[in-house]
C-alpha cells in the first residue's frame, strides 16, 4: 500500500544547540536522498528545519524551486513533491523538528494543512498554509473556510486541546467540508494541536485520500488521569484492524519502551519494529503544551 508520506526525518540541535543535525530518518528505498540529508546541517532560519525553528510554527513547502528548501535536486530526483516541518518546543526551547516529505500524482492524493487564528479574528481559525497536490477545488474551498472553536475538525482540536481523528468524512455531519471531502476522495483526517502562545493557535490537519492514506495506521495515546501511564485513545488502520481491542490491555509507563521514552524525553522517535507488521517504520511524535506532554501521535508508514 502506498502512503502519502514518503519520508520522515527528525532534526535536533547539535552539541552547542546553534545548528540542527539529522538524528534519524526513514527513507525507504530513497538512498540518494538519505545520503544528501546526512551531509546537511541547518542554522537558525536556514532551510525547512531552520525556518520551522525560527518561525515557531509549522512550515509547508509546496514547490521546492525558489524556496528555502536546500535539498531540491535530490528531492525532485526521489519523486517528492512537498515538505512539512513541524517544530516541537518545550517552552521557548526547541526539542526537535519533525519533517514529512510527501509524494503524489493524479491517482494518489492527500492534503496537509496548517490552521491558525490571528490578532484581529482570534475567535476563528483559517488555513494559513497547506499542500493539496491535485485537489484544486478542495484547496479553494478550504482556504475560504473559517472555523469557530468546537466546529469541524480544527475547531474540535482547538476546543479539546488534544489530537482528534475523524473517519468517514463524506458521511460526517461534524466535518464542515464533508461533501467536498467526499468528492475529492478524502476519507480520514487527523488534527494535531501544536502551540498556544499568547492566544495564537496553530494546529495541523492531515487528510487521507482512500487510495493513498497518510499512513497505514494512525494512533493517539494520552496520559491517564494520574499521569502514570500512556493509554490508547483512538486510532485508524487502513488494514481494518480493531485497534481498541489490540491495545485494550496495553499501557506504557514513563521510560517504558519506545512510547515511554518519548514521554520521558519529550523527543520524537522513529522505530523500525512496532505492532503493525507491514509498516516500514513508525514515527512517534510528542505533543507538548506548557512543558507537559499531552499526547503521543503515532504514524505507521
Amino acid at each position: 500500500m502506498k502512503t502519502f508520506i514518503k519520508v520522515t526525518e527528525i532534526w535536533i540541535p547539535g552539541k552547542d544547540r546553534t545548528q540542527l543535525e539529522l538524528a534519524t530518518g526513514n527513507y525507504g528505498e530513497l538512498e540518494d536522498f538519505k545520503a544528501a540529508s546526512e551531509q546537511t546541517r541547518f542554522n537558525y532560519h536556514e532551510g525547512l528545519p531552520g525556518s520551522a525553528w525560527a518561525r515557531g510554527h509549522p512550515v509547508v513547502i509546496k514547490e521546492f524551486t525558489h524556496s528555502c528548501f536546500k535539498r531540491t535536486e535530490a528531492a525532485k530526483k526521489a519523486g517528492l513533491t512537498c515538505a512539512i516541518g513541524i517544530p516541537v518546543f518545550s517552552g521557548e526551547f526547541l526539542m526537535a523538528v519533525v519533517v514529512f516529505l510527501c509524494g503524489d500524482d493524479e491517482e494518489h492524493a492527500g492534503a496537509i494543512e496548517v490552521w491558525a487564528n490571528d490578532a484581529d479574528r482570534s475567535n476563528e481559525l483559517g488555513v494559513i498554509d497547506g499542500y493539496y497536490g491535485t485537489l484544486d477545488y478542495f484547496e479553494f474551498v478550504s482556504r475560504k473556510t473559517k472555523i469557530m472553536k468546537g466546529f469541524g475538525l480544527p475547531g474540535r482540536v482547538w476546543e479539546k486541546g488534544l489530537p482528534v481523528l475523524m473517519a468517514d468524512l463524506g458521511e460526517s455531519e461534524s466535518f464542515i467540508r464533508g461533501r467536498d471531502a467526499k468528492n475529492a476522495g478524502i476519507t480520514t483526517a487527523l488534527g494535531i494541536p501544536l502551540s498556544d502562545k499568547a492566544g495564537l493557535i496553530y494546529l495541523m490537519t492531515f487528510l487521507s485520500a482512500k487510495a493513498t492514506p497518510i499512513a497505514i495506521q494512525l494512533e493517539i495515546w494520552l496520559p491517564d488521569n494520574k499521569r502514570e501511564r500512556l493509554i490508547f485513545n483512538e486510532g485508524y488502520s487502513a488494514k481494518k484492524s480493531n485497534l481498541a481491542d489490540l491495545y485494550a490491555e496495553k499501557t506504557f509507563a514513563k521510560g517504558e519502551g519506545a512510547m515511554g521514552r518519548v514521554w520521558l524525553t519529550g523527543m520524537p522517535s522513529i522505530v523500525e519494529k512496532y505492532e503493525i507488521k507491514d509498516s516500514i517504520a513508525t514515527l512517534l511524535m510528542p505533543v507538548i503544551n506548557q512543558g507537559l506532554l499531552i499526547a503521543v501521535v503515532v504514524f505507521c508508514l
